[in-house]
């Protein structure tokens, strides 16, 4: 048996930003019992040359729609990357979620091979579908969401590797 593109893809990213919301839940909890703001929350960092946490999220959810959307031969729908408040990052990761469930197996099973390029502020950067997926994009979603988790584990939220994980089990 294979595994295709599209479950390596698609259903990972999903389970990836289900569990990021469920670990923003938890930061949230934590600074309403601590009557800290979400302004301050979100400005959050690990070290002062990383990105805060809101910005993890962003690139998070950016990492997802931006993989399935070139994955599937497309562009990836633009976020404005202006949340303030958990709400907003919430709504990101919803809107997010809602674009990937649009995507068929049809549309990305068979890319491994599609050209891929990406233009960044450092110049373009080339790859073939597969390892796309496998060398970027699923590493940079993961870096954002356990930076994501470490900030808000570093600040004393209650959370643990099953958080991060979510359920497990699934078939």
């Amino acid at each position: 048996m294979t595994l295709s593109m599209y479950q390596a893809s698609v259903p990972v990213f999903i389970r990836a930003l289900g569990n990021l919301r469920h670990v923003l839940a938890k930061g949230e909890a934590h600074a309403k019992a601590r009557q800290v703001s979400d302004e301050v929350m979100l400005a959050t960092r690990l070290v002062p040359d990383m990105f805060p946490l809101v910005r993890q999220v962003q690139i998070a959810t950016d990492m997802a729609k931006g993989g399935a959307a070139r994955l599937a031969g497309g562009e990836p729908p633009t976020f404005a990357d202006d949340e303030t408040t958990f709400a907003a990052l919430y709504d990101r990761i919803e809107r997010t979620t809602e674009h990937l469930r649009s995507y068929r197996a049809e549309q990305i099973d068979g890319s491994e091979e599609r050209a891929i390029t990406l233009k960044t502020r450092h110049g373009e950067m080339h790859f073939k579908g597969r390892d796309y997926l496998l060398d970027f994009v699923i590493p940079n979603l993961f870096f954002h969401c356990t930076t994501t988790y470490a900030i808000l584990r570093g600040i004393g939220v209650e959370l643990g590797k099953r958080d991060f994980l979510g359920p497990l089990g699934h078939g």
